[in-house]
């Protein structure tokens, strides 16, 4: 049985989990609220979109493991900033707590996104008033970023520890949104783990390997190292690890027309090996540190 909030989330596995392994997709979303009110090409606005990477990990409920799924686009409300990201100049009016833009706010893709990808034209023709943003928050960005932070506390709690997995996706090359120069390479995978702060080293290790000896290209925390989710619920030194893993999408869509290519189902297929890959290392752990 899937637990869903109609337009904001849906939770698979959690009836069958027998892990503490928890899978999150916050930028696959595609069910775009009728009050965007965005001023974007809407072709151009789902290049925002981690089209498809909640199907890719799909597998991994059948392995004992949780998926949990943002059903909002990120460049309506992005799960994966803080909840103050946002730069008061964006907002009309006071908004009611303190705001601490980042360096995503400065290139327009902070907790609400006013820039558009890949070239960073304007979304709007207007700034957002602090209730539209306020509502976001609310709506759709709290009961995400609460429900994978009980997912990841009722694992912890029942088996003393927890490993999250932040799904995600990349253009194939850097835009002019990036921080790195437009039109850089990016490699098959980017993990990131905050500079190791996030996850222990030995699952990221374990990531990295298996991914490696697929034959797939892989740089850990660069250019990624990791945002807000893992950042939020990484804490290796309390058994609570957190890894963000970046796809580059040419290895299993199209980009402009979003549709599944021809590497599409290889690449799910790796996945589910991978989720039954990182299966095994957590029930090893369980077996080898029962106490901890």
């Amino acid at each position: 049985m899937t637990e869903t909030i109609p337009g904001v989330l849906s939770v698979k596995g959690a009836e069958g989990q027998r892990l503490p392994l928890v899978f999150d997709s916050p930028h696959s979303g595609t069910d775009y609220p009728v009050d965007f009110d965005h001023a974007a090409d809407p072709i151009i606005l789902r290049n925002a979109e981690d089209t498809h990477v909640a199907d890719l990990w799909a597998g991994a409920t059948d392995l004992g493991a949780v998926l949990l799924e943002a059903h909002f686009p990120r460049s309506y409300v992005d799960a994966n900033r803080a909840a103050d990201d946002m730069d008061p100049a964006q907002i009309e009016g006071a908004y009611p707590v303190p705001l601490n833009p980042t360096v995503k706010s400065s290139l327009g893709i902070g907790l609400c996104w006013t820039r558009v990808p890949p070239d960073g034209g304007p979304m709007y023709a207007r700034h957002l008033t602090a209730d539209e943003v306020a509502a976001r928050v609310a709506r759709y960005h709290s009961p995400y970023v609460s429900r994978l932070r009980a997912l990841l506390d009722q694992a912890h709690t029942r088996w003393g520890r927890v490993w999250h997995v932040n799904c995600h996706s990349m253009q194939e090359v850097a835009s002019a949104m990036s921080t790195q120069a437009r039109g850089t390479p990016r490699p098959d995978f980017v993990l990131g783990d905050l500079d190791g702060t996030a996850c222990e080293p030995e699952f990221t290790e374990t990531v990295r390997a298996f991914l490696t000896e697929r034959g797939y290209s892989v740089a850990i925390n660069d250019p990624y190292k990791g945002m807000e989710l893992i950042r939020a619920n990484g804490a290796p030194a309390l058994h609570r690890n957190s890894i963000q893993i970046e796809v580059n999408r040419k290895l299993y869509m199209d980009e402009t027309t979003r549709e599944p290519n021809a590497g599409y189902a290889e690449l799910k297929a790796s996945f589910t090996d991978l989720a039954a890959h990182l299966a095994q290392y957590v029930e090893t752990r369980l077996q080898r540190n029962p106490a901890e």
